[in-house]
């Protein structure tokens, strides 16, 4: 099976960024006779929120954007997680960290300490058993990856080649959720998803990604990364900005599809105005080559207040 996918957290309502990259991955994977699957990212228990599976859940129907299948939950997988942990550590590729986020910084920051160009400093890489014993005393420890400095580099279809050392990133914090970046590789090879449309903020992250998977012996997908939709403010889109949700555009009497029409033509996908279907746009994104989306716009001023 071949799959693209869209991998939303529940804590809130869908922002038109993260719809607009919804949208993307959708034509991404209808124009290449793919499935589209959805996945909910809500492994933060401090902010999921019960409602927010079905509020976005309407929110991408109402654009026209379906999917294959039931949607899947992270929460239903922590096993998986688990047995990925297990191996890694049995083949030594993890060690147990101490370090707080203010002590990282400054130990980077210290005039004489160690030049890593803003990666983990390796503090906790080499410990004895007794100095672990000693800082589990302290605070519970989180897992590291015993990346070694390894280069890793993947070709992205957008932006092309990506190359990046690989940083000793954390993959089980130190409250016992298991991180991000290891469980969106194990979530996607569950899912059979080899395509993945997504914002750019997560370049830097994907090669090691890349070499998790490699690790644990799994394939990775292509990937497409797209420019992620700021606010006036030129930071990440959200409630500050103004009538940034669908519901919000609603209650200033706009429809589903003028919103779609405003998503459309940000990303040259319609002129301004036009009025579209979803469906009406699979065929011009297949007939778009895809490195020019990294040109679409950051902003969408039709939506954000100055």
């Amino acid at each position: 099976m071949s799959a693209g996918r869209f991998a939303p957290s529940p804590t809130g309502r869908l922002h038109l960024g993260n719809l607009r990259t919804g949208l993307l991955a959708w034509l991404a994977a209808r124009s290449t006779d793919r499935q589209f699957l959805l996945r909910f990212e809500d492994l933060d228990k401090v902010s999921v929120r019960d409602e927010h599976y079905e509020t976005q859940l309407a929110d991408l129907s109402a654009l026209g954007i379906d999917w294959d299948g039931e949607p899947v939950r992270q929460t239903e997988r922590l096993d998986r997680y688990e047995d990925a942990l297990d191996q890694l550590l049995t083949d030594d590729r993890l060690y147990p960290c101490y370090c707080s986020r203010r002590e990282i910084r400054e130990a980077v920051q210290a005039p004489n300490g160690p030049q890593t160009g803003g990666l983990y400093p390796g503090t906790c890489r080499s410990l004895t058993a007794s100095e672990r014993a000693a800082r589990e005393a302290e605070r519970p420890a989180a897992l590291r990856l015993r990346a070694e400095g390894a280069e890793q580099s993947y070709v992205d279809r957008v932006l092309g080649p990506i190359s990046r050392v690989i940083d000793d990133i954390v993959v089980r914090r130190n409250d016992g959720t298991p991180a991000y970046n290891l469980v969106v590789v194990l979530d996607d090879d569950a899912q059979g998803i080899d395509q993945v449309v997504r914002a750019d903020d997560l370049v830097d992250a994907t090669p090691s990604q890349v070499y998790i998977a490699g690790l644990l012996g799994i394939a990775s997908p292509e990937y497409l990364h797209v420019p992620l939709v700021l606010g006036h403010t030129g930071i990440r889109l959200a409630k500050r900005d103004g009538a940034v949700t669908l519901g919000d555009r609603q209650e200033l009497g706009e429809s589903n599809e003028d919103v779609l029409s405003i998503l459309a033509a940000s990303c040259g996908l319609a002129e301004p105005g036009e009025r579209v279907t979803a469906s009406d746009l699979i065929p011009r994104f297949a007939a778009r080559p895809t490195p020019s989306f990294a040109d679409i716009p950051t902003t969408l001023p039709e939506i954000t207040r100055p």
